[in-house]
């Protein structure tokens, strides 16, 4: 093992082409007050595996791929399980509503379709 350093973080953002930002939390004690202090900090990180939204991974230091950019991902210590596709309940709920309306809607016309061609016969 080398000198580099490594922090665990999760992955926040993958919209860049071969870049990451990896979000690092981290706890520790006030040193006058004691009370636990939570912090993070983001970093940019190459990514050469394909880290999707949510994954654990383990960064480390490494030359400047970028002006930004001075950490690469070593490993995915955890894959985000995500169903594609799938929305918040209320964006479901107002695609089945619109769908019902529709199908009402259809019904209606329909029925008049059937009262015109009963009344011209």
């Amino acid at each position: 093992m080398n000198k580099r350093r490594r922090l665990t973080g999760t992955v926040k953002s993958n919209k860049m082409e071969k870049t990451v930002i990896v979000e690092v939390t981290r706890t520790y004690q006030h040193p006058l007050y004691h009370k636990v202090v939570r912090s993070a900090k983001d970093y940019k990180a190459h990514d050469e595996l394909g880290c999707n939204i949510g994954d654990k991974v383990v960064i480390v230091e490494s030359r400047p791929f970028s002006k930004t950019v001075t950490w690469m991902i070593e490993k995915i210590v955890q894959v985000e399980v995500r169903q594609e596709g799938v929305v918040s309940q209320e964006e479901t709920i107002e695609e089945v509503e619109a769908l019902v309306a529709e199908e009402d809607v259809v019904e209606e016309a329909a029925e008049v379709v059937e009262d015109e061609e009963e009344s011209a016969a």
